[in-house]
C-alpha cells in the first residue's frame, strides 16, 4: 500500500470534537490501495470499530507502534471488491436514501 500523506497524522493536535470527522474525511478520499497513518496517545480501537461499522471490510488496520505511550496505526483502503459503495447505510441504489453522507 502507498502511505499518504508521507508524514503520519498526529491526531493529538486535533480537537477531540472533530478528530474522528477529520479522519473519516481522509479515509473517504483514499483510492483503493492507498493508506495513511495516525499517531495517538491511546489505543484508537473505538475508531476502528466505527470504521468497520460504517464501511464493513473496506479498510485495513495495522498497528505500527502498539503503545503503551504512543500508538501509530496505518489505515488503508482495500482493493479487493471495492466499488466505492461500501457504506452500510441502507443503500446507494436508486430508490434508497443514503444515511452515511456519501
Amino acid at each position: 500500500m502507498t502511505t499518504l500523506p508521507l508524514e503520519p497524522l498526529d491526531v493529538r493536535a486535533i480537537p477531540p470534537v472533530v478528530r474522528h470527522a477529520t479522519i473519516f474525511g481522509i479515509l473517504e478520499r483514499l483510492e483503493p490501495g492507498e493508506a495513511f497513518s495516525i499517531v495517538n496517545d491511546h489505543d484508537p480501537a473505538p475508531l476502528r470499530r466505527q470504521i468497520e461499522a460504517r464501511y464493513p471490510g473496506a479498510y485495513s488496520w495495522s498497528y505500527i507502534v502498539p503503545g503503551p505511550e504512543i500508538w501509530q496505526v496505518e489505515i488503508g483502503r482495500n482493493e479487493a471488491g471495492d466499488d466505492g459503495h461500501d457504506a452500510d447505510c441502507g443503500g446507494h441504489d436508486e430508490g434508497h436514501s443514503c444515511t452515511c453522507g456519501h
